[in-house]
């Protein structure tokens, strides 16, 4: 099997919550960055 057949299965398996781990990363990203320049405002 190779390489893209098994991405294209797993996303086919997991499209139900795509959308929900995408916005999860969203929100892991602008925690980050917020975190990172909390410093510079206080």
């Amino acid at each position: 099997m190779s390489t893209m057949s098994q991405l294209k299965s797993i996303a086919a398996r997991s499209q139900a919550t795509l959308l929900q781990d995408a916005a999860g990363v969203a929100a892991l990203i602008v925690m980050l960055v917020v975190g990172l320049h909390l410093p510079a405002f206080i």
